[in-house]
């Protein structure tokens, strides 16, 4: 799909295991099912609730626009006749790459890579091999799409 860096079906691992900052944000420990990466994610637990053994759908993608056009970082939902990818998600946010680092233990260069975001101050860590990060580059804009899954 045109504008998608990355997606796959996370398993809630842990739930602030360095135990709870904020009252409103919880921190994940999940784990992808296809990839095997791991996600260490912040979200607004008042507005998002999550619990332990909860699978969740995560797309990152650089627009909103389903056709794969840019959308600047701007959004209208009035846009009218235009798709948005965010109708079929729960929980959306927008944000930025601020950091892309590899494994300095490694003795095969960048065998796994880490791809650190923010949105609005909810961080986010997506750790794994570097071919399923090749997409990510420091100070991009992206969205990040969440839907839970029933199981």
């Amino acid at each position: 799909m045109a504008g998608v860096l990355f997606e796959d079906i996370f398993d809630v691992k842990d739930i602030d295991p360095e135990g709870k900052k904020f009252d409103r944000v919880s921190r994940l420990h999940c784990e992808s099912e296809s990839f095997k990466m791991d996600l260490i994610l912040d979200i607004n637990s008042w507005l998002f609730p999550m619990d332990l053994g909860d699978k969740f759908r995560l797309v990152l993608a650089t627009t909103l626009r389903e056709d794969g056009c840019s959308d600047a970082g701007e959004w209208a939902p009035q846009d009218l006749g235009i798709p948005s990818r965010a109708d079929s998600f729960e929980y959306v946010m927008f944000g930025k790459v601020y950091r892309i680092e590899g494994d300095e233990g490694s003795t095969e260069p960048s065998s796994r890579l880490s791809a650190y975001a923010s949105f609005g101050g909810l961080l986010m860590r997506l750790q794994g091999d570097a071919n399923n990060l090749h997409g990510f580059e420091v100070d991009a804009q992206i969205y990040l799409l969440i839907k839970k899954l029933a199981f």
